[in-house]
Order: structure tokens, then C-alpha cells, then sequence
């Protein structure tokens, strides 16, 4: 409770997975379809014995906090949920999920 008796307020966040969804050229990096990591709150997490390529990750990262808020209807990021990779040999597509959602306290946020 807050000093003047309301619950603390939260604001909502949803947990995202990005999931390699296809690979059209090679596979410089060495990454494989499948291959994913997760975001929970500001937390990136990757399976244990993986890797997720640099580049990769710098072309979806900064969607990532748009993808954990609620959206417009008719946004188009609420419909649109593949990234590809700059490399064009590789021309690797990645899907980003919702998966979840965590409450932050938001005086947490800053």
C-alpha cells in the first residue's frame, strides 16, 4: 500500500521470445531456425549452450520495448512480428512472441 492507502501502481509488460523463423540464404553466424532468446521485464535471457548472433540482435532490439506495451488498434508493429537480419547473405527472418505478461512496480521504472 501507498502512504495513502491505494495498492502501488504497476504498469504491465508483456514477456517476448524472438524465435529464429527462417534461414533463405546461409547461415554465416551459425545460428539455426529455432534458435531464440527471451526478454522478462529488462531481462534478456538465451538457452544455455546457444548463442544469438550481434547483428542479429541489433536489428530487433530496438522493437523490443514497443512489443512489451499495449499498441493501438491499427498500429502497425501490432500486426507486424518479423524482423530480418542487415546480412544479406544470410537473409535470416526472425518472429518476435508474446508469451507472457509481468507486472513492474513503476516507481522500479525508470
Amino acid at each position: 500500500m501507498t502512504a495513502g492507502g491505494s495498492p502501488p501502481a504497476t504498469t504491465d509488460l508483456y514477456d517476448l521470445r524472438v524465435v529464429v523463423e527462417r534461414i533463405e540464404g546461409r547461415s554465416v553466424c551459425g545460428m539455426q531456425v529455432g534458435d531464440c532468446l527471451e526478454l522478462s521485464q529488462s531481462r534478456v535471457t538465451i538457452p544455455d549452450g546457444r548463442h544469438f548472433c550481434l547483428y542479429a540482435l541489433s536489428a530487433v532490439l530496438p522493437l523490443l520495448p514497443a512489443k512489451q506495451r499495449d499498441l493501438a488498434p491499427g498500429d502497425w508493429l501490432a500486426a507486424d512480428a518479423h524482423v530480418a537480419c542487415p546480412d544479406p547473405e544470410e537473409r535470416l527472418v526472425m518472429r518476435i512472441e508474446r508469451t507472457g505478461r509481468s507486472s513492474v512496480p513503476t516507481e522500479e521504472l525508470t
